[in-house]
């Protein structure tokens, strides 16, 4: 039974993670919950667990999943050096010296951190970098990704990514395909990459269809932590693709 503290409690993706959590009670048991000091729902209960700002509240639990702002990651990262209790990190936009602050924590407790915890966006990571490698005379790589017209950044941070592995692994340099980058509705996330060859092409694609995708990965690593003691994981040591 791990015993699971959730950051962002009433966000997206907190409560995906707490809901998902109640369909398994034979695997996690949820002992903390909490939300900013100004939230409208703190001191709510979910299930009988009050929703808190007192990030010490987390002690007992086994493992803080963490979704939220960088400086509220920082925030509950040091209560969780404190508390010894270990860390699954999804939030985005750390910048490098609060990353830094993240890789010396885990000299003290095991943590994941990851942009993207998506089991499956980290299998096309992979996917990529097998590609890349080992497709000989590449003569184009072409990346395009679609998402819901809310989303400000483009490309896509997972689009970044794809370019970058690409562009590490293969002696052709990736590009973005402009006329394949678009906003529309309200799709999820669609990302699409394409090799060209003298002899085929190889396109490789997710298409996210909920996005209790990234709280089920959340969970994942939560589950690999249990035998870990320190250091710093991604979602590729969760999958197993690092051994």
């Amino acid at each position: 039974m791990i015993r699971l503290a959730v950051s962002g409690a009433q966000g997206r993706m907190g409560n995906t993670i707490t809901h998902l959590s109640f369909k398994n009670p034979d695997v996690f048991k949820i002992t903390a919950l909490l939300e900013h000091k100004n939230h409208p729902k703190l001191n709510e209960k979910i299930a009988g667990l009050p929703i808190s700002s007192d990030n010490n509240s987390i002690k007992g639990s086994d493992v803080l999943i963490e979704f939220t702002l960088p400086e509220s990651t920082l925030e509950n990262l040091a209560a969780c050096v404190k508390h010894n209790v270990k860390m699954v990190i999804g939030t985005t936009g750390l910048t490098p010296p609060q990353r830094e602050k993240i890789v010396e924590a885990s000299k003290k407790i095991p943590i994941v951190c990851s942009s993207n915890m998506s089991i499956g966006v980290n299998v096309l990571f992979k996917l990529i970098e097998i590609a890349s490698k080992n497709l000989k005379g590449i003569e184009d790589i072409s990346i395009g990704e679609t998402h819901h017209i809310h989303k400000k950044d483009s490309p896509s941070g997972t689009a970044k990514t794809m370019h970058d592995i690409a562009l590490q692994c293969s002696p052709t340099p990736p590009h973005f395909d402009q006329d394949k980058i678009k906003r529309e509705g309200e799709v999820i996330g669609y990302h699409e990459i394409t090799f060209e060859t003298d002899f085929d092409t190889l396109k490789i694609i997710h298409n996210a269809k909920d996005r209790g995708m990234f709280a089920k990965g959340a969970l994942e690593a939560a589950i690999f932590l249990q035998t870990k003691k320190n250091g710093l994981y991604t979602m590729h040591d969760v999958l197993g693709f690092n051994k």
